[in-house]
């Protein structure tokens, strides 16, 4: 019997049926509700910094000691599966993130709950991941699309329910329950886990520990992911901090990426980017989440700040996303394999293209039926993007080293989400400010255009002390709704710009399916 049929022969069979049914939506679940922890928790620091007695600043750090250690951890996925087991080390995160989750809800003190949710996030880090991989594993290779589509509704999903079901938890039960609804799902998840993942451990590497790359990495990933967490608080890069934050995050890392490819057993194998689909793919995979998370970030924050509308409001013209994201992505997934994958990227860029340009034509005076539409369309780009890209990445890619990809990917995916937001926070406070100047000019008693205006509102009743507050109150907005009319536009170029990288990768796109270059 030959080696490859030995290996066939000691593979368990694909799970079928109500096992399969069951293992799906388990693994679906474990990763959906990790990922939804890393927006549910954003709209309950008023809260959460109020009951427990510290301002609002403060607060951020419930958030902000999540994502920083889950950034140290996702990237070291590949290795703790090689030494671990994917099976053990999935299983073990889904476990001990419950854990974590109830300590959070019953924490006394913010350091406890600070402390707490880094704890929370590094073990979570290979959760998201290794979900991809198992699903992958469990599915045979004529269905892997349709299990890439199952994985991406989670990923997309889950952070635009967050803050929706954060607030109805906040606003109607307490703020502990936001952690506490981890604790049922994922004891039963990972008890699925446990009975239907039993005999499918991957084979496991007693491999040398390298701690140089090990602490490079924490040293590096951590200053980066603090700088974008506080740059835009404390004034960028005028505030020594932020500087000294940069310049660590910009050695480290520079050391570690020279240390990891000379290293003879590296934590996280950068060789994967020598393979172009793995390069191309996700750089397309961080440029796109970045702009797209960046819009998704803005777009209720300009509806809350500039337009007036309360967060119930903002959340419900930002969910529709999901309705298309939904019911396409199973569609796009079953029928991956008879397309070629860069057709679909790119009709993805320019749905988001398309749509985010139709968000730059709205103003002061745009409706909330008009609101939701750009919404609900780029739920056909969210279908036709995350599915095919993550395709491109790991296509060619032998299983043994799908962990690796797929934790790399993902350390990728979610740090330019984090750079992508600080990054249009930045510009659109700072294009604002620009135009307030100019605007500001326009503020003068001796001109005609502000006598006029002032006038009408004292026709409508408004008292005389309330005409000029009033007149930078609407300076305000203008200069707001201007500066978020050239992001959504400049957003829009970059979409299409993406196009062009799509088209770098080449065929074959099969996923896993072996080893070719």
């Amino acid at each position: 019997m030959s080696d490859a049929t030995q290996q066939q022969a000691a593979e368990p069979a694909y799970p079928v049926g109500w096992q399969l049914f069951v293992l799906t939506i388990a693994v679906s679940v474990a990763t959906f509700m990790e990922v939804l922890d890393t927006a549910i928790a954003n709209v309950a620091v008023p809260t959460v910094a109020g009951n427990l007695a510290v301002g609002a600043s403060q607060g951020t750090w419930v958030i902000s000691s999540y994502g920083l250690a889950a950034a140290i951890a996702v990237p070291l996925t590949g290795w703790i599966a090689r030494r671990f087991g994917q099976v053990r080390v999935f299983v073990s995160s889904v476990f001990l993130f419950t854990l974590a989750s109830a300590f959070c809800g019953l924490a006394q003190s913010l350091p406890q709950l600070v402390l707490f949710r880094f704890v929370q996030g590094l073990v979570s880090g290979p959760m998201v991941p290794l979900s991809q991989t198992l699903l992958l594993s469990i599915y045979p290779p004529a269905r892997r699309g349709v299990a890439l589509a199952l994985w991406s509704m989670t990923v997309v999903v889950a952070p635009i329910a967050g803050p929706l079901l954060g607030g109805y938890i906040t606003d109607n039960l307490t703020w502990p329950w936001i952690f506490y609804i981890n604790v049922p799902i994922g004891l039963l998840a990972g008890l699925v886990c446990v009975r239907l993942l039993r005999g499918r451990e991957t084979a496991t590497m007693k491999l040398p520990v390298d701690y140089i790359g090990l602490g490079l990495l924490v040293v590096g990933v951590g200053s980066l992911q603090l700088m974008l967490d506080n740059g835009n608080d404390l004034d960028w890069f005028n505030s020594s901090i932020i500087t000294t934050l940069a310049v660590v995050a910009l050695v480290s890392l520079s050391f570690f990426i020279v240390w990891e490819l000379t290293e003879e057993h590296p934590i996280v194998d950068l060789s994967l980017l020598a393979r172009r689909n793995f390069l191309a793919g996700v750089i397309a995979l961080s440029l796109g989440f970045m702009t797209f998370f960046a819009m998704n970030v803005m777009f209720p924050l300009w509806l809350q700040t500039v337009m007036g509308y309360t967060a119930a409001w903002a959340g419900l013209a930002t969910a529709p996303v999901g309705i298309f994201a939904l019911l396409l992505s199973p569609l796009v997934g079953r029928h991956l394999a008879r397309v070629d994958l860069r057709w679909v990227a790119s009709i993805a860029f320019v749905v988001f293209a398309i749509t985010t340009h139709w968000l730059s034509t709205f103003n002061l005076d745009t409706p909330f039926s008009l609101m939701f539409l750009p919404r609900l369309l780029q739920g056909i780009g969210v279908a036709c993007f995350f599915i095919p890209i993550n395709s491109i990445i790991i296509s060619g890619l032998p299983p043994a080293r799908l962990a690796a990809a797929a934790g790399l990917s993902n350390f990728f995916r979610t740090l330019s989400g984090s750079f992508g937001t600080a990054l249009v926070v930045m510009i659109w406070d700072d294009r604002a400010r620009q135009h307030r100047l100019r605007l500001s000019e326009w503020m003068d008693a001796s001109r005609s255009e502000f006598q006029h205006y002032t006038q009408t509102l004292g026709h409508w009743g408004m008292a005389k002390s309330a005409l000029a507050p009033a007149a930078f109150t609407m300076l305000d907005q203008q200069a707001y709704m201007q500066a978020t009319v050239e992001v959504f536009h400049a957003a829009s170029w970059i979409f299409i710009a993406l196009i062009a990288l799509v088209w770098w990768a080449r065929p074959p796109f099969s996923a896993g399916g072996g080893g070719g270059h």
